[in-house]
């Protein structure tokens, strides 16, 4: 559902500055915005680089761009150490 909303003429100015920095319209910038204000809200506790990380690997595992971990070393028993 698409509303029309008034903003501050500042804030849209800020808003352009990082859009060109991202490669993002400006309302997909305040979309981005939105959706990381609520995922703070939601996860006071977490920072905001591993929320950011977290979104790209979500992307990534979306767009079929992750691989599954395979192990290269052998796991050491501990009783054996």
């Amino acid at each position: 559902m698409a509303i029309s909303i008034r903003l501050d003429d500042q804030f849209v100015a800020d808003v352009k500055i990082h859009a060109d920095a991202c490669s993002r319209s400006v309302p997909k910038q305040i979309e981005y915005w939105a959706k990381i204000g609520q995922i703070v809200e939601d996860n006071p506790d977490l920072p905001y680089s591993f929320i950011k990380e977290t979104m790209l690997a979500q992307s990534e595992m979306e767009n079929g761009r992750a691989q599954k971990y395979v192990r290269r070393t052998q796991r050491q028993n501990p009783d054996s150490v």
